[in-house]
Order: structure tokens, then sequence, then C-alpha cells
């Protein structure tokens, strides 16, 4: 009997679109943007009745709920490249302490993020937040989400060039812009021309990264980047764009996917990274070519040979006479009256504050006859600098208690696990980098630390539920990036720490002409870390499908 033919798919039209998707429908319905104009009706009509859609559009205003669902907010800000003058600072410190309760949290893309502001309050938020020049447009949703950049750009010395006015243009042209604010999911950009590309272009949906091609600034493009549950690293696209032409380039990007509905039908599919996976590089290059009417000029990005830097600590400016400091922020956590302070301190000198993608904030700026004035200042303000750099490299997600998607403890889980480590090892373990989240959608990216751990839940001998972790090893970015895997299954809580304890006594232990933690890592199976961990590997699928 012959076989059945393979079954077709529904071709992706917008009825299908809408069949199967019902955030494309709610979008349809209401354009989310306008939502801000019915807060005065939303809150006469009380926290509990306002329907869950108009949740949900709330969120292309940078708003999630709290958890629990009890009425507060989370509210994203969005800040180009992480970069913020003392005023913006100040208005976002005190919007903090008037309307929430003074607790401030610095994120991977850049941002702040502001908790427990009541639907009743919003209204003023906004207007306390326009009024110091600070958006929240686009914060969240299926939408350009805040452009990353290099923390340092047009301070460093080594920088190819400053694109810090270009990351303002783009802002400017795509942050509440209706033609991308109807997106599939949300998309995310990192421009910067950085020399050792600490913005992590390996992971965003679309990056631009500064190169010098015959004497003409311009940028490499890579796209399809992204990590959550399925995690990839960005292809190289091949092509060079001048400067003045990356608008047009991010915008022809967008459109080729965001106009092909089979990346709507399906919320799960519904990233560039998926097209990126179905059609190549060079098909993506081919599609985008075709909406500009023009070929694009060939260009190979050349790898770098040093990891992305944090930027802790002190460094000269190119500006003679200045310097700037990456100051540690433990866990990412800064209270409004933090906030306000270093505001202040800032402003005493006419420099300003940037975020950086590891949860930290560079202070620029700084006259060097004031460095250790400022240093000293900020020690008291809550952020010295003689701290380890592992708490630098160390990357908590919200979670616990905020996140409604989270399963198990974070920051706070983190703190302990990076202090215990310190006690034991003290600076030998400085570079390291420890990613924890809290569900699979890594917004603590912990598929790229040299060990990543994600909240889960497991069992005690009693059967009964307890936290857990999955710890992922072998990740990396820069030189060779490579997507972690989690090795380790369901780790209990309490036994985090020995499981650690014992990757790193066997790195310091047996490590080879230096080499980094994640290095040796990839030099050891799996079944010879889980002898340093004292626990037992878990079996990759090709293993399952072997058995």
């Amino acid at each position: 009997m012959a076989a059945a033919p393979p079954r077709q798919k529904e071709p992706a039209t917008w009825e299908l679109v809408l069949k199967r998707n019902p955030v494309e429908r709610l979008k349809q319905a209401k354009a989310p943007l306008g939502i801000r104009d019915e807060l005065p009706a939303l809150i006469a009509m009380g926290y509990e009745s306002v329907p869950e859609e108009d949740v949900v559009r709330l969120q292309w205003w940078g708003l999630y709920h709290d958890k629990p669902k009890v009425g507060t907010f989370m509210l994203r800000l969005k800040i180009p490249s992480g970069i913020l003058p003392p005023a913006k600072l100040r208005a976002i410190g005190e919007v903090s302490n008037r309307y929430g309760r003074g607790h401030g949290e610095l994120s991977t893309r850049q941002c702040i993020q502001l908790h427990w502001l009541r639907l009743e309050e919003l209204p003023n938020i906004f207007a306390d937040l326009d009024a110091a020049g600070i958006t929240t447009a686009g914060g969240c949703g299926d939408t350009v989400r805040n452009i990353t950049g290099c923390p340092v750009a047009g301070l460093d010395a080594h920088e190819l060039f400053d694109c810090t006015e270009l990351v303002a243009e783009v802002a400017n042209f795509f942050y509440g812009n209706p033609d991308f604010t109807n997106l599939p999911r949300k998309h995310k950009y990192t421009i910067a021309s950085c020399a050792d590309r600490c913005n992590a272009p390996e992971i965003n949906c679309v990056s631009l990264i500064g190169v010098v091609k015959d004497g003409r600034e311009g940028f490499a493009v890579k796209v399809g980047g992204g990590l959550s549950s399925v995690p990839r690293i960005a292809r190289d696209l091949g092509v060079f764009v001048p400067a003045d032409e990356a608008i047009e380039i991010l915008s022809a990007i967008t459109n080729v996917w965001s106009e092909d509905l089979r990346y709507r039908v399906s919320r799960v599919k519904a990233r560039l990274k998926f097209m990126v996976d179905d059609i190549g590089a060079e098909g993506m290059r081919e599609r985008v070519e075709a909406r500009l009417g023009r070929t694009l000029e060939d260009f190979e990005l050349p790898p770098i040979d040093v990891q992305p830097s944090n930027h802790v600590g002190v460094h000269a400016q190119k500006q003679v006479g200045l310097s700037y400091i990456g100051v540690p922020v433990r866990v990412g956590l800064a209270s409004g009256d933090q906030l306000i302070a270093v505001a202040d301190l800032v402003e005493s000198f006419g420099g300003d504050l940037r975020i950086t993608r590891q949860q930290n904030f560079v202070v620029t700026g700084v006259p060097n006859e004031r460095i250790g004035e400022v240093v000293a200042r900020l020690e008291e303000i809550g952020f010295p600098l003689a701290t380890n750099n592992v708490w630098a490299n160390s990357i908590g997600c919200t979670g616990e208690p905020h996140c409604n998607f989270s399963v198990g403890e974070t920051k706070q889980r983190l703190g302990r696990l990076v202090d215990h480590l310190e006690g034991v090892f003290g600076e030998r373990i400085a570079d390291l980098r420890l990613h924890l989240d809290g569900c699979p959608h890594a917004c603590a990216q912990h598929w790229v630390g040299d060990l990543g751990f994600q909240g889960t839940t497991g069992k005690d001998a009693d059967g009964r539920r307890l936290p857990a972790y999955d710890i992922f090893v072998r990740g990396s970015l820069g030189p060779d990036p490579a997507i972690a895997r989690p090795v380790f299954r369901r780790v209990a809580s309490d036994g985090l720490e020995a499981a650690v304890e014992g990757l790193i006594q066997g790195w310091l232990d047996g490590r080879r002409n230096e080499e980094s933690f994640t290095e040796f890592q990839c030099r050891l199976s799996d079944q010879e870390l889980g002898v340093l961990a004292q626990l037992e590997p878990a079996r990759s699928r090709r293993e399952v499908g072997a058995a």
C-alpha cells in the first residue's frame, strides 16, 4: 500500500492568523498603544473589572502584572544604550519613591524597571515621566524593545567610532512608531562599535556591529539571535551597511519578517530567529535586497579574540582629564533613594550614568582629580567599587517575588550562591559569569553564562515538591559564542552550593595553561563534570534516542 502523501500545511492567511493567534485578534480589535488614553475609564471600572485583553494591551506601555495579580504593576522604562543624564535618573528615583516602594531594578537590556505601581496612579506616573523626557512606549509588547549598545560609547579610546547619536536617531524613529508596534512578537536591536562587542550582538534579533571598511564607518549585520526556550546564536548577513543607511536596513529586515504571515500564526514561532532558521542568512539577505531594490555590499565580519568587557573599575576616557567609573550593582537592585543620590553626585561634575548589560552602571565624565572623592561617595550610597568582580558578572532575572512566570527564587538565590562562592574561593572566581533565571524565558541569559541556572521543581525522597534548578554548562559569548546545555537537571536548591563548588574546585585544580572555566568545561565530558559536581548528568536527546 502506497504511503500517504505528507500533510500540507494551511497557507498562512490573515484568516488563519486570527483563527489561531488570540494576541493577533486582540491587536486587530484595538491598537494597543491607544490603551493609555483609556486609563481614566479603566481606573473608573476598578482593577478587578479591567478586561484581560486590556491588561495585555498595557504591555505596549511597558506594564506587566506584578506577582501576585492583586493590582500592582511593573513598569519598564526605555533607555537607549542605557544612557541617563542626571535629571532623568533623578526623576526615575522620585517616581519609584512617590508611586512605588522605592525599588529600582537594572535590566540586561540597559533599562530600569519599577514595581508596586498601582493602576490609579498610572496617569500621574506617565505625566511625571513625560515631563522628564522618558518613554515607556514599547517597553513590552510586540514592538521594537529597548535598543542596547556599548555603555561607554563616545568615551572609550579603543572604539572604532562613536555611534551614540545614531542609537538616539534609531530610537527616535522606532519608539512609539505605529508602523512598528504591530510586529509578530518582540523585536530586539543592538547597535555598537566597541572593539570587544560588549553588547552581546550574538543574541539579538538584529545586530549592527561597527566596522571600518576602506576608511568608511559602517556596520556588519547579524540576524536571528535570541534565547528564551529555543536559543539561537545570530548569523552574519554578509553585508556592509554605511552608517547613514542604518535605519533603512533595520526597517527592511523588520518588515520582511513582520509581513510574512507564517510568523504570526503561532506565538511560539513568532520571532525573527525562526525565519532565519527557515531560510538562512542568505535567504534573509535576498529578501532584504528585494525589498530595498538594490544589492547590498559584501562584507565578512572579522572575528574578535577578546572577551566582552563589563566596564567595571576606573578607566581613562578619550576626553583628556576625565575618567569613567564602572560600578558593580549586586544582582542589579538599586533603591529610589540610591538613584537620586547618584544623580546628585553625577550632576556635581556634569557627567551621566549608563546602565550596562550586566545590570551594573557606569558613571562618566569624572574629573581625574575627583576620582577618589567620587569612589568614596559611591560607597557611602551603597555601591562600593572594591567588590569582587564576580558580583559584576553575575546576572539574575526579576523572578521572585515580582514575576508571574518565575517558579523559584532568583536574585536572592543568586546572591546567596555568590556569597558562598566568594567566601570559599575569593578573587580566584572574579571572572566567572553566573546567570540565574526563574523560568525558560531567559531574561538573565542563562544559556550564555559560564554557568547558567534555570528555576524548576524537584521532589524529595518522599515525593514532596521542592525548589530546584537546572544547571547549564559551556555557554559563552565573544570569540567562540555557544549555547549552553543543561547537563544537571532538577538539582535541589539546597544542594546548589555544593554542586557549583565542586565544579569550580575541579577547574582550579585541573585547568591547563590558565584555561578559562568554559574552556575547562568544554574539554571535560558530562560524566567527568558529574564527578566534580557529585551529580548524575542528564542524558542528551541523542543519547535518549539511541537507548
